[in-house]
């Protein structure tokens, strides 16, 4: 039997009570093969049907550490009406590893009012203190030479709701940066790899990549919902943050009116093409300088948070590779995992092959002299085996015996 959802959290219908106020224990530490009671958000969900025509429940579960897959397979019917995504859950199941993947199999599911959790524990943060990284973003744009993109810069971060919501939006829905002040802590981790790689190519502009990076992905603030789950708004879904944040840096031009035309085109142009391809995406492929270099720093760095956040997210399986990470198209190695794995001994150590005298054949077959077999010649260590083989017998021919009578007066 499945617990029916209740406001005050105490009314079971004949099952025994969930204990409400007890700590859940967060993904991270959720361990195969033993029975857990847990909070959780819902991220996704979704009603699929059995071979047998019945219902089971498919849902992706969270919390601030992280996101597991979960599966209902029995009493769905009576739950599956009673909650929905972005609703908070109370569950009690087994986890378990199913195709080199942690998933959760839920025996009992009954949905949460907000008053019964702390939405603290529910939504994954950065590490990193938001004020303390949105004064850092301050002081990068303080250090930028070029006038007219820094009056541009500040006039697009000094915006108060611009700045609030950069401090909390994340940098993607799933794939990377996922948590709350995810794209600052990207954007951060850009300004970074941009100076680095500025000071090798002595031609690239670094304010002006520098610009690029603060401004490549403003768009997400507005195209990703993030009040509870992760999610696309309706203007996310209808145009993409690379058409609204090309909308937005728009609107912020009319406050810089010396704004060189030239250099806005440049920039409008790193943001319409950081995607790097058309099928990725972006209107444009980079043409500058700046431009392929801000595509290739943003992948690379989504790319790198992404391979960490896979690696993290599949601690409970065994072995050296995770399992098959979509995003990034293949399994990854763990490599702490493979340098602590001992070598196998080896089976035997195989001689190297030792040269054997030009006069004798070790591989050769002996010549049988009579029915009986020749018994082997004892080793010797220098000498050589005396060959014991008989002379083929000449053909009984008319030239034959010529050859055997001139042999013969010769003897």
């Amino acid at each position: 039997m499945v617990d029916s959802d209740s406001r005050d959290g105490n009314h079971c219908h004949g099952q025994e009570q969930f204990a409400v106020k007890m700590k859940s224990p967060n993904v991270d530490t959720l361990a195969p093969n033993e029975p857990v009671t847990a909070q959780f958000l819902v991220h996704t969900k979704e009603i699929r049907q059995k071979k047998s025509g019945e219902p089971y429940l498919s849902l992706h579960l969270a919390d601030r550490t992280g996101e597991i897959e979960a599966k209902m397979w029995d009493n769905v019917a009576e739950v599956m009406d009673t909650f929905d995504r972005d609703d908070y859950v109370k569950v009690k199941g087994l986890v378990q590893i199913y195709q080199n993947r942690s998933q959760f199999t839920i025996h009992r599911l009954r949905r949460l009012e907000d008053h019964e959790v702390d939405a603290a524990d529910f939504f994954p943060c950065s590490e990193r203190d938001p004020d303390e990284m949105f004064a850092e973003l301050e002081r990068v744009i303080a250090g930028i030479g070029n006038p007219h993109l820094r009056a541009l810069l500040n006039a697009v971060f000094k915006d108060g709701d611009i700045a609030l919501r950069y401090k909390t939006a994340p940098a993607a829905k799933t794939i990377h940066h996922a948590c709350r002040g995810g794209l600052l802590e990207h954007v951060l981790s850009l300004c970074e790899m941009a100076r680095l790689t500025a000071s090798h190519y002595k031609t690239v502009d670094l304010d002006l990549l520098l610009a690029g990076v603060l401004l490549h992905d403003i768009g997400k603030i507005e195209e990703l919902s993030y009040a509870r789950s992760f999610n696309y708004s309706s203007e996310g879904q209808l145009l993409g943050h690379i058409i609204i944040g090309l909308r937005m840096v728009g609107e912020k031009f009319a406050k810089v009116p010396d704004f060189p035309p030239k250099l806005r085109t440049l920039l409008e142009h790193m943001i319409v093409s950081h995607h790097g391809e058309l099928e990725f995406g972006s209107p444009k492929v980079p043409l500058f300088e700046e431009a392929l270099l801000l595509h290739h720093l943003d992948n690379l760095d989504s790319k790198m948070e992404a391979m960490k956040r896979a690696i993290k997210r599949d601690n409970l399986v065994e072995g050296e590779f995770t399992g098959w990470i979509s995003s990034l198209e293949r399994s990854l190695l763990r490599k702490d995992r493979y340098m602590q794995t001992a070598i196998p001994a080896a089976v035997a150590a195989v001689p190297h092959p030792v040269s054997a005298p030009p006069e004798a054949d070790d591989f050769s077959q002996p010549v049988k002299a009579s029915p009986q077999p020749v018994p082997a010649a004892p080793q010797q260590a220098t000498a050589p085996r005396p060959d014991t083989r008989q002379p083929k017998p000449i053909p009984n021919t008319l030239l034959a015996e010529k050859l055997q009578a001139v042999l013969g007066s010769h003897k």
